[in-house]
């Protein structure tokens, strides 16, 4: 039986219509939980929540110095982004620093997910390239890395890149090495996937990443190195944080209200990680059905509205948001309590936070 609680509700007539059960973990950087809600020891495999721990040896190695790495670059690097111009063309930008082109990308291709970029690629005759895969950040930043790694060892960087995505290869050998690092856990004893984008996905339990995220929260816990690649990601973040996700999406609206406050990351089925620094915690979250729009980031703007230091006044808006004119309170509640309409505008029901997960401490 699954005793997970449900963490969301989709409510229609005044009754739930549907209900989303999951686990949270919240945990400080000594590794104490704060909040447990369901198994939080049940490993899952965090697939794109936890790009920027793959990221930190992009910075932490002195690649992202050499190649002179912009914070719109850095910030792509640990994005699931839409595909939009910008992305692609920031992603094309990091392979031309590091002396290769798009053929280099091991991430595969395909359309676009922001509607308009989709659509504006179509209307033009043209056919997606790796570029707009919504990895293409993570993976340009494993090929700087790897640019890097040739260039100290005199290797020639093309045949060294090659198959950069196996986990045998030195790129993906240091990128699981900093996964390990960060949340602690033998990634020799974990079951291992293959992810969307082909590269490596582990299962770690929920608390190993809840605790691994505090630690990029912090620099507590971590190496010099990784300490100072983790301030760097975030800091990169909060300064560009449409890179990160795009028009409309969770992750960019968030950082863009809160900035360093809150370094959140989606990943896909139903999985959500996150780093508050002025708390000291990470959050790590999975939803049990795989549902990320309807029910992760409901959760993961009622953790934010909980814990999060909040203004009440509407400074720091972005005036493309739809929130812009709402202070920071109201808007984070608007994401945790969301209001249904149908295709003629009428309100129809709620997606709302459980109860679970208001409760004060």
């Amino acid at each position: 039986m699954n005793t997970n609680p449900i963490l969301t509700e989709a409510l229609r007539g005044g009754i739930t219509e549907s209900a989303h059960r999951g686990a949270v973990a919240i945990v400080d950087a000594d590794g104490a939980v704060h909040t447990a809600l369901g198994d939080i020891e049940r490993p899952v495999f965090a697939r794109s929540a936890i790009k920027v721990l793959q990221a930190l040896p992009l910075v932490a190695s002195g690649a992202a110095e050499r190649w002179q790495l912009s914070d719109e670059e850095l910030a792509l690097a640990c994005a699931s982004h839409g595909g939009e111009p910008q992305h692609a063309d920031t992603a094309a930008s990091m392979l031309k620093k590091a002396g290769v082109d798009v053929s280099a990308l091991e991430c595969g291709a395909h359309w676009p997910y922001h509607d308009g970029a989709l659509k504006a690629l179509a209307a033009a005759g043209q056919t997606p390239s790796a570029l707009h895969n919504n990895c293409s950040g993570k993976h340009a930043g494993f090929i700087c890395l790897g640019c890097w790694m040739a260039e100290g060892s005199g290797h020639d960087p093309r045949p060294f890149l090659k198959g950069y995505v196996a986990p045998v290869h030195p790129v993906m050998r240091e990128v699981s090495a900093a996964l390990q690092a960060t949340t602690g856990h033998p990634l020799a004893e974990a079951p291992m996937g293959t992810d969307g984008c082909s590269i490596p996905t582990y299962a770690i339990p929920l608390r190993r990443l809840a605790h691994a995220f505090a630690r990029v929260a912090t620099g507590q816990g971590l190496s010099p190195e990784h300490a100072r690649a983790a301030l760097r990601l975030r800091q990169a973040v909060a300064r560009a944080p449409q890179m990160v996700a795009g028009t409309g999406r969770f992750d960019s609206r968030v950082m863009q209200r809160l900035g360093e406050r809150v370094f959140c990351k989606v990943g896909a089925e139903g999985m959500y990680c996150a780093a508050l620094p002025e708390q000291g915690l990470g959050v790590a979250i999975k939803i049990d059905d795989g549902n990320t729009a309807r029910a992760c980031e409901v959760v993961m703007a009622a953790v934010i509205a909980r814990l999060v230091r909040l203004d009440d006044s509407a400074g720091n808006a972005n005036a493309n948001d739809s929130n812009h004119e709402s202070d920071e309170r109201t808007f984070i509640a608007s994401l945790a309590d969301v209001r249904l309409r149908n295709w003629n505008g009428i309100e129809v029901g709620r997606l709302r936070a459980a109860s679970v997960l208001l409760a004060e401490d």
